[in-house]
């Protein structure tokens, strides 16, 4: 394979030095082409210059000619201002030499004016002949220039090809040479691959049989016991419940806990920066006190003082971020729920950083136009502005990096985890972004004071205000500047971090799953926490079972008592009921005995009879008494039977009554029990119903389990046969396999004793010889 590869890559490396060596020729030939050309320019320049060099010649003689006759006109002009003087004495002896001189002066004016045409002309071709070759000159200066230039790109071009092929050959070489050293290392090791595939038969023949040893076990314990791969689909990975790592959970909660002291401090200096920049607004450029501010300023001082409201959920986030980081859970991104609310307060801040933005610009520019106000002053405002703004876009960046790392644990399609990193990298350049701002704030605003505090209506209150906001901008510079180093610090702690997990899966895929898995280990923890428990003594199955009745037994004897004491309570309902209709019936009945009393004394007044009067006054007294006494009564009466008649009467009611009232009590005791043995069998019924369609319930639950166990049973059977099948397979093609080999080997035997055979017979005939 080795030496296969390097063949490849010399033949490529062969078709590039091909290809390059036909491209260094095109290159060479074009090189002897432009040297040619320019050549041939330069040939053209020297003829140009030489017919420059003629032009300027005759331009320098045409000078000379133009002098000459520019001399001979002056003294042509000369002499005729001296002839005109004399022909004016001799006009008549001098119309013939003055009819000569015009004509000659008529011959010097036309020869003049040829020359001075010409002249023209010569002078228009040399300009234009001089423009030309300038032109020329240039044009073929900037020609000549490109192919210098051109040439030494080429000759460099060249020049780097050459030392490049050189290189490649050199390489090529070593190649060749690494390669035949190769070669004879191979030859080296195929033939003492030879001697191991020897080795290897005989180690075959072992292997074989062990495999069909551990081929039996192996079945022996498929049939005993089915194997359980929990890690068959991906997508239930992730909730297996990871490895616990204590230092991990004790790192993050340290972490945690700075982060919360820094978050506790910068809310604390944004309190105060807030609540002295209020304060500041009440006192300059106008006192609260003496004058009114402007609205502008009264909205923007509401405004500063609400400023708690959306600080201090800041606080409180981070302390329930910290709170839910416990040594019993495990913390990464998809678990951390709460960061999604520090997010949201994070948010709600910033949108109150926005809504005052405008205040503020607008205070500093109110500031400006006041008359107190310095070009030094108005230079530091414009600078405070711009910073202000700075600050308020660090702190919506800083948001939307918080607000993507709160993804995970609510959204998981809404940020991957390839982008953890660059998401954490970017918030570690934004914290140190909002370092620098307030750095630049904290630089102005001193400057800012120590400007007000010159001025000569600067008040103690002022200066005092403002020593006061440059202490807590000098805290939040602070502040700012110890969570960029911590955050920077422990940078790549937090992006190693991310790939605590899951062994088994890629990662947490969803929130919902690391939920599961959290719930999982408490689950898990639990079941350790039990297990370290001492274990009570067990309960024989038998016994649990007739305990099981007994208790719901127990508890239908429970409600049947609760049954027999409702009807119990309505029985006695209505016998108070009952009693009170007897009580009216005793009260009529008493008064009907008054009236027969009455009626029975007015008969013995008519009979004179004393002694019947006497028991009738007592026996009314016996029954206003209620039936006290009742003995002494019948003693009495006793004696005076053979009297007279009406005690015997009444002797034979109270019989009768005492009879019927005792039958009565006795027929209710009996009612009494049958009512509670009919309560009681009516309970039993119920709890023996109870127990059948629990039983029922049971026996469908264990038909279900049978159906289940059965197709259980056949599915193994079937996955047995499979497998059996499978090795059975395995072993065939085993088998096929080492007589194949064996077959060989036959071979090869059969080949050297031919082989033997052959060289015996060659000794034989060499000794015959």
């Amino acid at each position: 394979m080795a030496s296969a590869e390097l063949q490849g890559k010399y033949q490529k490396l062969a078709q590039e030095y091909s290809k390059l060596r036909a491209q260094n020729q095109v290159l060479k030939k074009g090189v002897v082409d432009e040297q040619a050309n320019s050549a041939a320019l330069k040939e053209q320049l020297k003829m140009k210059d030489q017919s420059l060099r003629k032009l300027q010649q005759e331009m320098d003689s045409l000078t000379f000619r133009n002098l000459q006759l520019a001399k001979r006109v002056e003294l042509l002009q000369d002499e005729l201002a001296l002839s005109e003087p004399r022909g004016k004495k001799n006009k008549k002896s001098g119309e013939s030499s003055s009819q000569l001189s015009q004509e000659q002066k008529s011959v010097f004016d036309e020869d003049l004016q040829k020359k001075i045409e010409e002249n023209e002309r010569l002078h228009i071709q040399f300009f234009e002949a001089d423009e030309q070759h300038k032109h020329v000159e240039a044009e073929l200066r900037s020609r000549l220039a490109t192919l210098e230039t051109e040439a030494a790109q080429h000759q460099a071009v060249v020049d780097g090809l050459t030392r490049k092929y050189m290189e490649t050959i050199e390489k090529l070489q070593n190649d060749k040479a690494k390669l035949e050293v190769k070669s004879q290392t191979l030859e080296k090791e195929a033939k003492e691959c030879r001697l191991r595939t020897e080795e290897c038969q005989l180690q075959l023949k072992t292997l074989h049989e062990d495999l069909s040893g551990r081929l039996e076990e192996s079945l022996s314990i498929i049939n005993e016991k089915v194997p359980f791969n929990d890690t068959k689909y991906s997508q239930y990975n992730p909730l297996n419940v990871p490895l616990h790592n204590r230092r991990h959970q004790l790192k993050m909660r340290d972490i945690a806990g700075q982060a919360l002291a820094f978050v506790q401090d910068l809310v604390t200096a944004l309190l105060n920066f807030h609540t002295y920049t209020e304060q500041r607004i009440q006192i300059f450029p106008v006192d609260s006190a003496i004058d009114t501010i402007s609205p502008l300023n009264q909205k923007f001082s509401q405004y500063l003082h609400e400023n708690a409201s959306y600080v201090r959920p800041l606080e409180e986030g981070m302390l329930h971020l910290f709170e839910s980081i416990t040594e019993d859970t495990v913390t990464v991104l998809e678990t951390t729920v709460k960061l999604k609310s520090f997010s949201e307060h994070l948010t709600s801040y910033i949108c109150f950083l926005r809504k005052i933005l405008p205040y503020q610009l607008k205070s500093l520019e109110e500031e400006c136009e006041s008359s107190l106000c310095t070009s030094a002053l108005r230079a530091r405002n414009l600078e405070l502005s711009q910073d202000m703004k700075k600050m308020t876009a660090v702190f919506e960046k800083l948001q939307t990096y918080i607000a993507l790392l709160a993804l995970p644990s609510t959204e998981p399609d809404g940020l991957l985890r390839t982008n953890y990193s660059s998401v954490l990298t970017n918030v570690g350049a934004a914290l140190h972004g909002f370092h620098d701002v307030m750095k630049d704030i904290s630089k102005h605003y001193s400057q800012k004071a120590t400007i007000e505090h010159e001025l000569p209506t600067a008040t103690q209150k002022l200066i005092t205000t403002n020593d006061c906001i440059l202490s807590s901008v000098v805290a939040l510079t602070n502040g700012a500047g110890k969570i960029a180093s911590f955050f920077s610090n422990n940078l790549d702690y937090f992006i190693a971090s991310l790939s605590y997990g899951p062994k088994a899966a890629s990662g947490f895929i969803s929130p919902l799953s690391a939920e599961c898995m959290l719930q999982y280990k408490k689950k898990a923890a639990a079941y350790m926490k039990s297990l370290r428990k001492p274990l009570l003594e067990s309960v024989p199955y038998e016994e649990a079972l007739a305990n099981r009745r007994i208790l719901l037994s127990s508890t239908e004897s429970r409600e049947g008592l609760a049954q027999q004491v409702q009807q119990s309570l309505e029985k006695i309902s209505k016998l108070e009921q009952e009693k009170e209709h007897w009580m009216l019936e005793a009260q009529l009945a008493k008064i009907k005995l008054e009236k027969e009393n009455q009626r029975i004394a007015d008969k013995l007044k008519s009979t004179g009879s004393a002694q019947l009067v006497g028991l009738a006054q007592e026996n009314a007294a016996v029954s206003d008494t209620a039936g006290q006494d009742e003995a002494t009564a019948k003693a009495v009466l006793e004696p005076i039977q053979s009297t007279s008649l009406v005690p015997d009467v009444e002797s034979r009611e109270d019989l009768i009554k005492n009879h019927y009232m005792a039958r009565i009590v006795e027929l209710t005791s009996q009612l009494q029990l049958a009512d509670s043995k009919s309560v009681h069998f009516y309970a039993e019924c119920r709890a023996l119903s109870k127990r059948l369609a629990l039983a029922e319930k049971s026996k469908e639950a264990l038909t279900e389990e049978m159906k289940l166990a059965s197709q259980n049973i056949s599915r193994l059977q079937d996955e047995l046969t499979t497998t059996k099948r499978s090795y059975e397979d395995q072993l065939s093609m085993m088998s096929d396999h080492l007589c194949s080999m064996n077959e060989t080997l036959s071979k090869q035997r059969e080949e050297i004793d031919t082989l033997k055979m052959s060289s015996k017979g060659n000794s034989k005939k060499n000794k015959s010889r």
